[in-house]
């Protein structure tokens, strides 16, 4: 009796556990896979095509930048045509003033002068002489006087008594100096830049944070990797500042030189046009002048941004 008990209840409790046959197909058939959507082609971008797409992303990040350049030049310029016109003379004289047009109507004929070109090219090459020794000398002298306190003791008097000194007041005793006059402008070039930038390099040095040095010296860096490697890089910030301000005070220097004892170059052509009475070749000359300077000045910005990606990415000083 006990027996039969036991097989009954068992036979219950399978067919309570045992799923029906409609349950059974549905849990055996596999549900419905979604169509997958047909994988889409990457497009393989040209050299051509990115360079079209970040131009494009330049322009649109920098439009209204642009837009306000482009309107305060043109508010200048009418300004500049309104005051020739009508021949203000309200303390300052515009009545011998060329016009826009005439300036511009000049410029059409120099651009045909090979002689004008000639001249830029001068000026161009007693930049790139002057300022490069200017760069050479000064970063490496800053760096040695903001490291070293005995160098800076022996050598900062000296140069602080120098250095106030403007660069048209050497023209006399660079003349002395140096047997040609191409030589005595490149020596005016160099002290009008030399000091900016070793005064930016020397406060550039003694801003590095000791943590820094500290560290490298207990990784094992000696005095010249040191510099190398630590001091060198933390200081570009301030070195960069010190070329941007050096490029423009070496222009200064360059034009003022040249318009004293040169005989050829822009300021000369300045100068010489200021002489014989042709007022529009004095403007040309002045915006030349600006441009070139420009044009030096953002030439400094871009290697210091390539320079110093560091500084681009953590939104640091740019020069």
């Amino acid at each position: 009796m006990r027996t039969a008990e036991l097989s009954h209840y068992r036979e219950r409790s399978d067919q309570a556990s045992a799923p029906e046959v409609g349950d059974v197909v549905s849990a055996a058939a596999p549900e419905p896979i979604a169509a997958a959507a047909p994988p889409a082609v990457a497009e393989r971008a040209t050299p051509t095509s990115r360079a079209w797409h970040n131009l494009a992303g330049w322009l649109g990040s920098n439009i209204g930048a642009m837009s306000l350049a482009v309107a305060s030049i043109a508010l200048f310029i009418a300004g500049w045509y309104l005051a020739v016109k009508y021949r203000l003379d309200f303390y300052i004289r515009f009545t011998n003033i060329p016009s826009p047009v005439d300036v511009f109507d000049e410029m059409k004929v120099l651009s045909r002068s090979n002689s004008f070109y000639e001249n830029m090219l001068i000026s161009l090459r007693r930049i790139l002489l002057g300022f490069g020794v200017a760069t050479l000398l000064g970063i490496g002298m800053g760096l040695v006087i903001g490291r070293y306190r005995l160098v800076r003791q022996f050598l900062f008097p000296v140069l602080e008594i120098l250095r106030p000194i403007p660069a048209i007041a050497w023209v006399p005793i660079a003349i002395m100096l140096w047997p040609t006059n191409e030589g005595s402008i490149v020596f005016i070039t160099f002290i009008g830049s030399f000091f900016p930038i070793l005064l930016s390099t020397v406060h550039g040095v003694n801003s590095v944070d000791p943590v820094l040095i500290r560290a490298a010296r207990c990784l094992g860096a000696k005095e010249p990797a040191l510099l190398r490697q630590v001091i060198l890089p933390a200081a570009l910030p301030q070195i960069f500042n010190g070329l941007s301000v050096g490029m423009g005070v070496a222009w200064v220097s360059l034009i003022a030189a040249e318009m004293i004892s040169g005989q050829f170059g822009i300021g000369y052509f300045t100068w010489e046009a200021y002489s014989l009475i042709q007022y529009p070749d004095i403007i040309i000359g002045m915006i030349v002048i600006g441009l070139l300077g420009l044009a030096c000045s953002t030439a400094i910005r871009w290697l210091g941004r390539l320079s110093m990606p560091w500084a681009n990415q953590s939104g640091g000083n740019r020069p």
